[in-house]
């Protein structure tokens, strides 16, 4: 007798897994840390998911009521994700919620300050942001976080452009990285 399967994947979690795995494969493009100046540190790599997820969870938003099951399943994922990673650098069981409680409260301000940001046509608060989040150890050049920007306001468009139900799909597919120069910045 075969036994069920105790804890199986719903449909939702099955999809945002697989939205989850393209938002890995972009945060992993070497132009971010190459071109861009993204510090290729694991906080730099936290930083980019955390960016690409962000971005998801913005357009997701639009349409709360018919995704809002869709977007938690995504940000468990990315937190459950989270927490195996530090277990495998080796942060004991104490120290894992700790973090994993820190890293929270630091996604939910860059989803503040990147959503303020885009919402904001002059790009100050967005570089601000960016300066204070994805570069905040580091010394990029002006026309790196520039570039960045741009690639956010690209992507966020590209977003809002598309149904929740191909985002959802993981239809979606982001562009290419900046090239650390501006980019579509007039």
């Amino acid at each position: 007798m075969k036994l069920p399967r105790l804890f199986k994947e719903s449909p939702t979690e099955a999809a945002a897994k697989r939205l989850y795995v393209c938002v890995i494969d972009q945060a992993r493009q070497p132009a971010f840390y190459l071109n861009s100046g993204v510090p290729d540190t694991p906080d730099g790599r936290f930083d980019m998911i955390a960016l690409h997820v962000g971005l998801l969870l913005r357009r997701l938003r639009q349409d709360h009521q018919f995704t809002a099951d869709f977007a938690q399943a995504l940000f468990d994922l990315m937190f459950s994700d989270m927490d195996q990673n530090l277990r495998e650098m080796g942060i004991g069981d104490i120290g894992v919620g700790k973090r994993i409680k820190a890293m929270a409260q630091a996604f939910y301000g860059r989803l503040a300050a990147y959503e303020a940001g885009l919402k904001n046509p002059d790009d100050g608060e967005l570089v601000a942001g960016l300066k204070r989040n994805l570069y905040r150890k580091a010394s990029p050049r002006e026309s790196q976080i520039a570039g960045v920007a741009a690639y956010m306001r690209r992507e966020a468009a590209a977003l809002d452009s598309c149904e929740a139900e191909q985002v959802m799909a993981a239809e979606f597919r982001f562009g290419q990285p900046p090239t650390g120069d501006q980019e579509g910045v007039a």
